[in-house]
Parts: C-alpha cells; sequence; structure tokens
C-alpha cells in the first residue's frame, strides 16, 4: 500500500483553502452615518458575517454630507455606489429608477411573500415606482409628533398637551417668557428650524399638512393639489408663532429641549434614545399627535419619514444583496432596530407580537410612534421633488419664518412655480 507524501497532502489542502477564499463574495453596505445607526449595522453585519461564511459583508457608513441623497446622487453618476444601502429617503428613489440606477425587487421571486409577511399592502403600495416596480425595500418610518416638556406644562398650569391650533397659541402665551427678569424672552413653546435648507420643511410645513388635510401629499394623480386651505392654514398658524415671538427667528446652539428652554419639538422617535442618554435627573417628557385645526376628526395623520432599503444595479452579486436584505428585515433584525435606535419598522402587528412585547413594555413612549406609524404618509413619486421643496422652503422662509408675505399669495404663488417645473 503506497503512502502519499506529506508535502502533497499539504499542497493540496493549501490549494483547497486558497480555492475556499477565491469563492468567498463580498458585499459593501452602507446605512445611514448616524451613530445609533451605525451600531445597529455594526451588531446585524457582525452576525451575518458569523453565520454566512462565504457572503462577507463590509460596512461603510455613509459619508458625511449636508445630506445622503447629495452623496448618493454623486455616487450613481460615478457609478460608485455599493451593493446595498439602507438610508434611502423615498423621494429620490424615482430618480435612480429613471437612471436604471437600482435593481428591481419586485424581480425577486420570493418578494411578494417576505414583504407582505412583514407589512400591509396598503403600506407597500406607497413604495411602488412609476414603472410598476418595486426599486425598494421599505424598511422603517420616524412619525412626527409634538415632544412636549412634562414640567413645564404642569409648571404653566397645562393639563394636556395642546390638540388644535387655537390651543396651541392660548399655551404658547403661558410658556414663551423672560424666565430671569433682564428684558428679554429666554424661554419659547417651541423652535422652528430657520434653516432655508429644502428637507427640513419635511419636519414643519409637510407634517403639519399631512395632519391638517387628513392625510392628503402635495400631488394628486401627478398633479399639483397642495394649493388649498389646508397649506394655507400650515402657512398662517406657524405665520402667527414667528409674529408673535413664539419661536425665535435665531438659530440657537445645543438642544434647546433638553436645557429645558423650549416646551415642544416636532420630532420622531430618534430623539428618545437621545434624550435618554443626556437627560438630567427629573427631566419629564412626553409625545402627543400634531397640533391641527380645530375641528380636525381624529385619527390624526402625519409625515413617516421613511428610509427603505435598496439594492444599487452597479452589483454583482444581485442574489447575495437580496439574502442580505432579507436579514436586515427578519423579526430579530427589527427588534435590534427597536433597541438600538427607537425607530419603527414597517412590520405589521408590532403592538401584538410577543417578538416586541417585552421591548415595548420598557420603552412605552416608543410604543406611541408604533401605534401611529399606521396612522402616516410618506412622499409624493415625483423626480424633481427635491425642487419642489426647495420652491417650498423659499416660499416658507419668506412668509412664515419673516412675514414679508400673506400665506395665501405665498402658497399659490409656490404652487404655481411647481407647476412650471413640472411642464420643463
Amino acid at each position: 500500500m503506497s503512502r502519499i507524501p506529506l508535502i502533497t497532502v499539504l499542497l493540496l489542502l493549501l490549494n483547497i483553502t486558497l480555492l475556499g477564499r477565491g469563492k468567498i463574495i463580498r458585499l459593501t453596505y452602507w446605512p445611514s452615518s448616524n451613530p445609533y445607526e451605525i451600531d445597529l449595522a455594526k451588531n446585524i453585519v457582525g452576525e451575518w458575517n458569523r453565520t454566512h461564511p462565504d457572503i462577507q459583508v463590509i460596512m461603510q457608513p455613509l459619508p458625511a454630507s449636508q445630506s445622503s441623497e447629495e452623496v448618493l446622487l454623486t455616487a450613481v453618476a460615478a457609478r460608485t455606489t455599493p451593493d446595498i444601502c439602507s438610508n434611502i429617503w423615498p423621494g429620490v428613489v424615482e430618480e435612480f429608477a429613471e437612471a436604471n440606477a437600482l435593481v428591481a425587487l419586485d424581480e425577486f421571486k420570493d418578494f411578494q411573500d417576505v414583504v407582505l409577511s412583514r407589512m400591509s399592502s396598503d403600506i407597500l403600495t406607497n413604495f411602488i415606482s412609476r414603472d410598476g416596480h418595486y426599486h425598494q425595500m421599505p424598511w422603517k418610518g420616524n412619525p412626527i409628533m409634538m415632544e412636549y416638556n412634562v414640567r413645564l406644562f404642569r409648571e404653566a398650569g397645562i393639563t394636556e398637551p395642546p390638540r388644535t391650533y387655537s390651543e396651541f397659541m392660548e399655551d404658547a402665551k403661558k410658556l414663551t417668557k423672560d424666565t430671569d427678569g433682564d428684558g428679554s424672552v429666554d424661554q419659547w413653546i417651541g423652535v422652528i428650524n430657520v434653516n432655508p435648507v429644502w428637507w427640513h420643511r419635511f419636519f414643519d410645513f409637510y407634517a403639519f399638512y399631512i395632519a391638517a388635510s387628513g392625510g392628503r401629499t402635495l400631488f394628486k394623480n401627478g398633479e399639483v393639489d397642495f394649493d388649498n386651505e389646508y397649506a394655507v392654514g400650515v402657512f398662517r398658524f406657524l405665520q402667527e408663532g414667528f409674529k408673535k415671538g413664539y419661536f425665535p427667528r435665531g438659530s440657537l446652539q445645543g438642544s434647546q429641549f433638553l436645557l429645558e428652554n423650549i416646551a415642544v419639538q416636532f420630532v420622531g422617535p430618534w430623539d428618545i434614545a437621545y434624550l435618554e442618554k443626556y437627560k438630567h435627573e427629573g427631566f419629564e417628557y412626553d409625545f402627543a399627535p400634531l397640533p391641527v385645526p380645530d375641528g380636525t376628526p381624529e385619527p390624526i395623520l402625519t409625515y413617516s419619514d421613511p428610509k427603505n432599503i435598496v439594492i444599487f444595479a452597479t452589483t454583482k452579486h444581485p442574489e447575495e444583496a437580496w439574502e442580505f436584505v432579507k436579514f436586515l428585515i427578519s423579526k430579530e433584525s427589527d427588534l435590534k432596530l427597536l433597541e438600538f435606535t427607537s425607530q419603527i419598522p414597517f412590520r405589521k402587528d408590532l403592538e401584538i407580537d410577543s417578538t416586541y412585547k417585552e421591548y415595548f413594555e420598557e420603552n412605552p413612549k416608543v410604543l406611541k410612534f408604533a401605534r401611529q406609524i399606521s396612522y402616516t404618509r410618506g412622499s409624493d413619486n415625483v423626480t424633481q421633488l427635491k425642487e419642489v421643496f426647495d420652491v417650498i422652503a423659499q416660499a416658507f422662509e419668506y412668509s412664515v419664518i419673516y412675514g414679508m408675505q400673506e400665506p395665501r399669495e405665498s402658497v399659490m404663488n409656490a404652487a404655481e412655480t411647481v407647476r412650471r417645473i413640472l411642464r420643463r
């Protein structure tokens, strides 16, 4: 019986090892650069890489910029996009889809089974593109609600957060004051971001517009649909706040809510993790729906601030990328999303699913957002949406912040400008 020389065995093993290494597929994944989401991504990618030795994911946070959309647009133009990104604003998806920059996820044979096991068809249809395909996986929403300082309200004799515009203004009279007697106001009911950058308007004008209108967006059947009383009412309400000094016109440094210099702010669930980390002893806060015009019926809707997942067409491994996307939206990963970021997955039956029961028992404030997620709207599938919000931001600055134009005229002018943009 002949023996195989030891050196031959070692060389054979070495060749097998090198061959195995050559088969490893590597995917690049860009999550948000938010520190909480970086920690989440590290955890999920670490688990994936431990359990999928042949498909390794390299996590790189989105490069810093004024907005992630600018970074992604540059990457698309340069064809330097990652395989997967999970910080996709739906408003930019149409532009990417028209540029053939995205994989159509509904072409994966199990897409419908995967997505409908996680969310209702009502939510899913909000994200269909104009070409009839789904180029994004709905992942998470951050319903915009009113965050309020319980102690400041209590000390002002206010027992409930304001539900209507008129109640808000009454409360503003009590909460906006000079607390140290130096003749200058140093406490306000709230702050509206005065920066004219387009995306800020999603978190004030647009969220309030959805709430006031019972869930309308800016377009209907592809036509401008915001030249109405709801938009005018939002402009008028916020303009009054600035005119009466209830909102400061300057930019204040630091977290004014945490410093207790303002009584309310309009935010998503992401603020919970921040406040819980940095709040001082005795700091009390809670959440309520956005104020609406008097007589608006329940339920109150709001902007969902969705962020979704895409696979870019530059990937060399679409099937493997799809497997990682499914891992990102699994029940276990959705629980981690809640635990790390307090953000809400687009998952039906969150409140009654036993997977999340203990988490919501320990985090009742996040549960309020989980309940609100069913009463939200996203943005319209319009390629020029950034330009649309640029127009709204300019009108907002001119009319709402500085009071240089009557709200009705400002809204109507903005709507007509948007019509001209769409006709180009």
